[in-house]
């Protein structure tokens, strides 16, 4: 799908414009309330999912309003992890982050330049205040995603490889569930993106250990061991991704990455 196509479909401001409600969310780091743009149900439809779990939509992309800010203060995550903040990680967002603040005129309807801006305040924010590697894994794989959108390799890899950096380091450390996911998933997207930054030969070894575990879900088996042969019959090329054919909101195993 080429770069005009996407944009022509995944911003339509007059079309969106219908499809977003405010949410009314408190700050837990100044307290102010502010509306969080959210999608209404059925608005968006699944055109394709990625092997590293990427979920491709046509008319409106929810990953565009992933990230919550606070105007205020400029706090700003991913908004499952919003108001999980600490007392510690408060006091830091007020002593680091609030006094270089500046606030942000955001439109009505989010883009991808500005949905990347807002992933970028967020793991700012993920870094100010110590938060484990998995959600700064997870912050910079959905970076490289929009990135994988806009068509932009040099800034699509170099986000993966900082996405599976903070995720092995979150696999040795971190207990299970890592980010919603259960210790294969995430040995799959381990060996995923190894495979995705050219590091073949690791990521035949993530594969087998999934393949060859009496532990591991069939489903991720079965992603393992197509991703594995794929790495066998066509080592010097980029896969075709893995498609989704139905236009239903999804709700099962990709659903935890959007």
């Amino acid at each position: 799908m080429s770069k005009e196509i996407n944009n022509t479909i995944l911003y339509n401001p007059d079309e969106q414009l219908s499809m977003l409600y405010n949410r009314k969310v408190t700050c837990p780091v100044c307290e102010a309330v502010f509306n969080a743009k959210s999608i209404k149900k059925n608005s968006y439809r699944i055109l394709k999912k990625d092997s590293d779990f990427f979920i491709r939509y046509s008319r409106i992309s929810p990953y565009f309003y992933d990230v919550w800010v606070c105007n205020e203060c400029g706090y700003a995550s991913i908004k499952t992890d919003f108001e999980n903040l600490s007392d510690y990680a408060a006091d830091k967002i007020r002593e680091k982050i609030t006094p270089k603040w500046h606030k942000k005129n955001y439109p009505e309807v989010y883009d991808i330049n500005i949905a990347i801006q807002r992933y970028k305040l967020s793991l700012l924010n993920y870094y100010t205040i110590g938060a484990r590697e998995s959600k700064k894994a997870m912050n910079y794989l959905k970076l490289a995603w929009m990135y994988r959108l806009k068509e932009d390799d040099k800034n699509e890899l170099q986000f993966l490889n900082q996405a599976l950096e903070n995720l092995s380091t979150a696999y040795y450390n971190e207990p299970s569930p890592i980010y919603g996911m259960n210790k294969f998933t995430t040995m799959y997207l381990i060996g995923e993106l190894k495979r995705r930054l050219d590091k073949s030969e690791d990521s035949l070894i993530w594969f087998s250990q999934i393949i060859t575990s009496t532990m591991s879900p069939q489903k991720i088996k079965d992603l393992a061991r197509t991703q594995k042969d794929l790495i066998k019959s066509e080592p010097s090329e980029k896969e075709p991704e893995l498609e989704n054919k139905s236009n239903k909101k999804d709700g099962g195993f990709f659903s935890k990455f959007h």
